[in-house]
């Protein structure tokens, strides 16, 4: 049966980036949107993602001079207009028919980075000669098979991805009922598994999906993915001081904190809770980067505050695509930013290093 989404090209109207949700929902196949939206169990993490940023508390400051902000940041040598940037997440076809490219062009034209996942629904050639002006990071979900993984890698490096994020937290999928309820089944290939296998990938349930996957995570697979692609690798998926340094320890020239958006461990802290003790243990020897529950400006800027060096947005990135495609994903990234800046300005900071020396109450 043919699977048919979005095709819609324009920019969309923004009042607050929670309430893309139900226009979404409101016109999106149930089991996909369900997919795109679902957190693991009873969705109390997913919850808790966003609420505790309320538990962090912004000082108003006045008479700081300040009357614009510059939200311009970098990260390795690559210049970025904000420092909100795109996580990566599979499958972005489910939203709209150009699926990764449209979402490419969409943090291109925002002056941001764009994270291809291994699960995409485009080639990640195709997503990175969408906008090859624009950096772009190759998420890879490690396979059982070391010769998928530098097969892919590879692909990635020649595309002129700049660097791997290695994601460490999906050893299995966690428990996410409303894949259950509507007995989802991807409905689209998943060209990058394609291209090694031979097997279009359609009609693969979430299950089969993570057999392949590797679980039994080392250190030393850090090594491995750094010799495969010689660019700088992510660690995706710490959630503890610990690990953090042990991933640095083994090599990790980035770690990224994040509880993949409540899908995986339901029961676990918000993720903007455990930043502050992982971004102390790091202590500036490389690049955080955050995500999980943001949904306002201010929440970037707790997380910046809190010890990130971005700060990553995956759910609301897909809703964009959605409803506007390219432009769609623009406006989402353009009405964080503008939130941000007006956090920036009434908190009496006018750089992100600013932000970043903040004390929050």
């Amino acid at each position: 049966m043919a699977y048919y989404t979005s095709n819609a090209e324009h920019p969309i109207d923004i009042v607050n980036i929670a309430s893309l949700e139900n226009r979404v929902k409101a016109r999106m196949d149930r089991g996909a949107f369900g997919y795109i939206r679902e957190g693991a169990e009873d969705e109390w993490t997913l919850r808790e993602n966003t609420r505790a940023f309320n538990d962090l508390r912004i000082a108003p400051r006045v008479l700081q001079g300040i009357d614009h902000v510059d939200l311009s940041t970098s990260i390795f040598g690559i210049d970025l207009k904000t420092p909100i940037i795109e996580a990566p997440s599979a499958a972005h076809g489910l939203a709209h028919v150009k699926g990764e490219v449209d979402t490419a062009i969409g943090a291109a034209k925002a002056g941001t980075l764009f994270a291809m996942s291994t699960y995409g629904s485009t080639p990640v050639e195709e997503a990175a000669a969408a906008a090859p002006e624009a950096p772009q990071f190759f998420q890879l979900y490690m396979s059982k098979d070391d010769g998928f993984n530098e097969f892919l890698i590879k692909k990635a490096v020649k595309a002129g991805v700049k660097a791997i994020i290695m994601t460490v937290d999906s050893t299995l999928g966690g428990y996410r009922e409303e894949d259950i309820v509507s007995h989802f089944q991807f409905p689209l290939p998943m060209p990058n598994l394609a291209a090694y296998s031979a097997s279009d990938g359609v009609g693969k349930g979430i299950s089969e999906i993570y057999a392949a996957a590797k679980q039994d995570f080392v250190p030393s697979d850090i090594a491995k993915v750094k010799d495969m692609s010689g660019l700088p690798v992510f660690v995706k998926g710490i959630q503890s001081p610990e690990d953090a340094i042990v991933a640095i320890q083994a090599g990790a020239d980035g770690i990224w904190v994040s509880n993949h958006g409540g899908r995986q461990l339901d029961g676990g802290p918000a993720s903007i809770s455990v930043l502050p003790a992982i971004a102390k243990a790091v202590n500036h020897q490389v690049p955080v980067i955050f995500d999980s529950g943001v949904r306002r400006g201010q929440h970037v800027f707790k997380a910046l505050a809190s010890g990130a060096d971005l700060v990553a947005i995956g759910r609301p990135v897909i809703y964009g695509l959605n409803l506007g495609g390219a432009e769609g994903v623009k406006s989402v990234f353009d009405h964080l930013n503008m939130e941000l800046s007006i956090t920036m300005q009434l908190a009496g900071t006018k750089t992100i290093e600013e932000i970043k020396k903040t004390t929050l109450l």
